[in-house]
């Protein structure tokens, strides 16, 4: 294979668009939470009471990380840990109202950074980038699960 570099530039584009959404953020008036936080609220949001390795998952945030923001984050009142009904030995992750209540700010502040994102952009290409996004990250997932 020649020389490519998807996975640099992949870097470069992870690293620039955090700082690039952390200021949106704060220019949004978002000071309870940083981007990362952000991300596990995303996904709470669409969907709550995951537990632990599921939440690490759809994220993408190894277990480890993870635990240390969600103690910050329960400690900063955004989530609460609840064991299983079913299974005491699962803790599934809860919105506190104070989580749900920002929402709508952080869906503005994800809007502009998608327009950002996708700035000259047809329908087309968006779809078939994110295609070729997807089918590198199956790769990356099948090695990982190795």
């Amino acid at each position: 294979m020649e020389k490519t570099n998807g996975g640099f530039l992949i870097s470069q584009i992870k690293q620039i668009q955090g700082r690039v959404f952390e200021r949106l953020l704060l220019e949004a008036g978002i000071e309870e939470f940083n981007g990362a936080q952000g991300r596990i609220l995303f996904v709470l949001w669409r969907e709550e009471g995951l537990p632990i390795v599921e939440l690490s998952r759809r994220t993408g945030l190894a277990k480890t990380t993870l635990t240390g923001m969600l103690d910050r984050m329960e400690r900063n009142g955004h989530i609460l840990r609840e064991f299983d009904k079913k299974d005491r030995r699962q803790i599934r992750i809860r919105l506190t109202e104070k989580a749900r209540s920002m929402e709508k700010r952080y869906a503005e502040v994800s809007q502009k950074m998608n327009r950002l994102f996708y700035e000259g952009f047809s329908h087309e290409e968006i779809v078939n980038f994110e295609d070729q996004l997807m089918r590198i990250l199956n790769n990356l997932e099948k090695e990982e699960a190795k």
